[in-house]
C-alpha cells in the first residue's frame, strides 16, 4: 500500500483533541481545518517555566540520492515513546516543494510512520514557505524600487537575490531590469531556493517577533559607492516583511498517525542551509513533553554539525542524546557495492561502508561529546551476517544498534530503540563545539573540514580569500560558519562514495548572512538553487477523479 493511501486510512483525530492532550488551551490555538493548527508562540509565557523534556536528534550518515527514513525513523521512535508509557513530541522541519516534485520526495515518513494529513503538509501546509517566499521577495521589489527613484543611498552592488520554492536551474543566474525604463540598470542576478534563503534561517534562529524584526533589519542587501553596506532598515523594509511574517512565526500543530503530537515548523536545507527546524517549536515541544525528537537534515556532517554548532550555541540548547541512521544498503553504496549488489549479501562492501558511519559516530561522541546509538531502518533483505557483522563494529566503539520496522509496524517497530534511547539520555553530557566564535573564519573553516570532514586541508578561490577579508574588515569574524556542500560524500565530491586517500575541502565563495548571524561557505560545486532531476516526481504527481491528490511519496 502506497503512503498517502496508508495516511488516507488511518484513525486520526481532531486537532484540537491533539492540543488538549498536550495542554495547549484553546486560546492558543488557530485551526486551518479539522487536522492543522498553528499554535501561538504567546503560549510560552505560560509553559515558560515548565521543565525541559529530553531533546533527541536524529541524523544519519551521508544519505544516498533516495535517502535513508531520518524523517520515518524520527516519526518511528516518538511513536514508540508514547508505545512504552512516555510523553512524547515531534519537532520536525516543513517539506519544501524543490525534494516533493523532485528525486527525493515529501518529508512527512513513510509507511505507517509518517505525519498527516501528509499531502497537504507536502503542499501548501499552512503557508509559511510561501510567506517566506513574499517577505524575500518584497525586500528585493523595494531595493530596486529604491534604485529607480534616485538611488539616494548610493547603492552601488546588490547581492541581494530573489527566491521561489522550487527547483528551478534556469534561475541560478539571470539578467534584470532589461525593460529600458529610465533608471533601470541592467544587471545580472539569480534566485536561491526559499529554503535556502536568509529569511528562512533568520525565521528560524529567531527567539520572538522582536527578534525576527531586528535580524532581518540588520540584513545587508548590498554595498553604496564607499564599499559600506547597506542593509534592509535603510530601506525602512524590516516592519511590512515581519507583517508578512507574523502568523507563519506561529508553529504549526500536526499528529502522526499513531496521534502522537508533532511540531512541524521552519525548513531549511542541511546541504546548502543551516538544516534544523524553527528554535521557538523546539523550545516549545521541550516545554509540553517529556521527550521531544528532532531532526537535522542530511548526514551528520552537514545537519548534526550545523545544529550543534549553529543553532544549539545560538540557543542555548543542550541535546540529550543522538540517533544516527543508517541502511545496510546505504552501508554498502558507501563501501562501492554496484546497484545490482546492494539487493544481494555483500560483507565485503558492508565493511568498506562501515567506517563512514563510524567517522559520524566519533564526531557525535568524542568531538561534540554527546550520547549516540545507530538506528538501523531495517529493510526485508538484510541478512543476519550483515547485522552481525554490523553490530561486531559497533561494539568495538562502545555504541549499540538498534533495528527499527517502524515504516511497516508503526510505534512497535521502534520500541527498542526507544528503550535504548531513554537509557541514552541519562548521561546529562554537556555539549561541546568544534570552533570557538573567536576564532578567524579560515580557522574555524579548518577545524571543521579537518574535524568533521576528515579533509587533509582547505583550499580557497581568490574570490573566497577576498570575501573572507571583507566579512572580517566588517567586524563579523565571530560569527559561526554554514558551509554549503555535496551531502553524499563527506568530501565535496559527490562522486567520492569510498574514502580511503587525503581529500581537501575547496572553497570558491564565502556569504554573509548578517541578519542569520552566521557566514555560509559554498564548497565545492554545490549550488543555492537545486535543479529537478531527469524524471522528476512531478511527471507522477496529479489529482484523481474524486478531487484527490496522488503520487506524492
Amino acid at each position: 500500500m502506497k503512503d498517502i493511501e496508508i495516511a488516507r486510512k488511518a484513525n486520526i483525530k481532531k486537532i484540537n483533541e491533539i492540543a488538549e492532550n498536550l495542554g495547549i488551551k484553546e486560546e492558543y490555538l488557530e485551526s486551518y481545518g479539522k487536522y492543522k493548527a498553528k499554535i501561538s508562540n504567546k503560549i510560552l509565557e505560560e509553559i515558560g517555566n515548565n521543565k525541559n523534556g529530553k531533546l533527541i536528534l536524529m541524523t544519519s550518515i551521508n544519505p544516498t540520492p533516495l535517502g535513508e527514513g531520518k524523517t520515518t525513523m524520527a516519526i518511528g521512535l516518538a511513536d514508540g515513546l508514547r508505545k512504552i508509557g512516555k510523553k512524547s513530541i515531534l519537532a520536525l522541519r516543513e517539506p519544501s516543494l524543490g525534494p516533493v516534485f523532485g528525486i527525493k520526495g515529501g518529508a512527512t515518513g513513510g509507511g505507517y510512520s509518517q505525519i498527516v494529513p501528509m499531502d497537504e503538509i507536502n503542499l501548501h501546509f499552512t503557508g509559511d514557505i510561501h510567506a517566506i517566499t513574499s517577505a524575500n521577495n518584497l525586500l528585493a521589489a523595494m531595493i530596486d524600487n529604491h534604485i529607480f527613484f534616485g538611488n539616494q543611498l548610493n547603492i552601488k552592488k546588490v547581492v541581494w537575490k530573489r527566491c521561489v520554492d522550487l527547483n528551478d536551474r534556469a534561475l541560478r543566474k539571470i539578467e534584470i531590469n532589461l525593460n529600458e525604463e529610465k533608471n533601470m540598470i541592467p544587471r545580472e542576478d539569480g534566485f536561491d531556493i526559499s529554503v535556502a534563503s536568509e529569511i528562512m534561517a533568520i525565521f528560524c534562529l529567531a527567539k520572538d517577533l522582536n527578534d525576527l524584526k531586528e535580524r532581518i533589519s540588520n540584513i545587508i542587501i548590498g554595498y553604496n559607492d564607499k564599499e559600506e553596506p547597506v542593509r534592509a532598515k535603510d530601506l525602512k523594509a524590516e516592519g511590512a516583511m515581519t507583517a508578512l511574517l507574523k502568523d507563519a512565526f506561529n508553529p504549526n500543530l500536526v499528529q502522526t498517525l499513531e496521534n502522537t503530537p508533532a511540531i512541524v515548523h521552519g525548513g531549511p536545507f542541511a546541504n546548502i542551509a543551516h538544516g534544523c527546524n524553527s528554535v521557538v517549536a523546539t523550545n516549545m515541544a521541550m516545554k509540553l513533553a517529556d521527550y521531544v525528537v528532532t531532526e537535522a537534515g542530511f548526514g551528520a556532517d552537514l545537519g548534526a554539525e550545523k545544529f550543534f554548532d549553529i543553532k544549539c550555541r545560538k540557543s542555548n540548547i543542550n541535546p540529550d542524546g543522538v540517533v544516527c541512521v543508517a541502511t545496510i544498503k546505504a552501508l554498502k553504496y558507501h563501501g562501492g557495492a554496484t546497484k545490482e549488489e546492494l539487493e544481494k549479501e555483500n560483507i565485503e562492501a558492508l565493511k568498506n561502508g562501515i567506517p563512514n558511519l563510524l567517522k559520524h559516530i566519533d564526531n557525535i561522541k568524542n568531538k561534540y561529546n554527546i550520547p549516540v546509538i545507530v538506528g538501523i531502518n531495517k529493510y526485508l533483505q538484510d541478512t543476519n551476517m550483515e547485522i552481525e557483522t554490523l553490530r561486531h563494529e559497533l561494539e568495538k566503539v562502545g555504541v549499540e544498534l538498534s533495528l527499527i520496522e517502524s515504516w511497516g509496524k508503526g510505534g512497535n517497530g521502534a520500541k527498542d530503540l526507544a528503550e535504548k534511547v531513554i537509557k541514552l539520555c541519562e548521561n546529562n553530557n554537556e555539549l561541546k563545539y568544534v570552533y570557538n566564535l573567536e576564532d578567524d573564519i579560515k580557522t574555524k573553516i579548518e577545524k571543521l573540514t579537518t574535524k568533521i570532514y576528515g579533509a587533509s586541508g582547505v583550499e580557497y578561490s581568490d574570490e573566497a580569500l577576498k570575501g573572507i577579508e571583507k566579512i572580517e574588515k566588517l567586524g563579523y569574524k565571530n560569527l559561526p560558519i554554514c558551509i554549503a556542500k555535496t551531502q553524499y560524500s563527506l568530501s565535496d565530491d559527490p562522486k567520492k562514495l569510498v574514502i580511503k586517500d587525503p581529500f581537501k575541502i575547496t572553497v570558491r565563495d564565502v556569504v554573509l548572512r548578517s541578519g542569520a548571524g552566521f557566514v555560509v561557505v559554498l564548497a565545492g560545486k554545490i549550488f543555492t538553487m537545486p535543479g529537478l532531476p531527469k524524471v522528476p516526481a512531478a511527471e507522477n504527481i496529479g489529482v484523481d477523479e474524486k478531487g484527490e491528490i496522488f503520487g506524492i511519496f
